[in-house]
């Protein structure tokens, strides 16, 4: 397995960021600079998105996981690999939230591909983030 994750700190309350992070991954907003989504029923486990990284050919993902104000996962397979996106959200003492998003390569070829595949993948975590957290503070 190969992995890899971006976090950041905020003064933007979990159910503000979890509104975003939901909004985007129904398609309900959008990022100039990030992927974009489709949903293909109520944002539930078990639904399928399709999903368009900016200048990139569309691919498939399910939600995986969904706890409000905590966590959300979506899963790709690939080419005999299953790409795992996790979202979590961690309320911090201060009233703030610690965001991380990771990214999970597995499968039989996860070991060689994901040093190449993973952070062609995830460069762009640091301004999704962003992204993300811009359209938070607009709540």
């Amino acid at each position: 397995m190969w992995t890899t994750e971006h976090a950041a700190d905020t003064d933007i309350t979990p159910a503000a960021v979890w509104a975003a992070l939901r909004d985007l991954h129904t398609g309900e907003v959008t990022s100039e600079s990030g992927d974009t989504f489709e949903i293909h029923g109520p944002f539930a486990v078990g639904i399928e998105l399709t999903v368009t990284p900016k200048g990139q050919d569309s691919f498939t993902s399910m939600i995986i996981e969904i706890v409000e104000n905590e966590a959300y996962a979506d899963r790709t397979e690939f080419d005999g690999l299953t790409l795992l996106f996790r979202h979590t959200l961690q309320e911090l003492p201060d009233g703030g939230t610690r965001v991380a998003h990771r990214l999970e390569i597995a499968g039989p070829a996860a070991d060689k591909v994901g040093p190449e595949l993973g952070p062609q993948i995830s460069d762009d975590f640091p301004t999704a983030m962003a992204d993300l957290l811009a359209i938070a503070r607009q709540r």
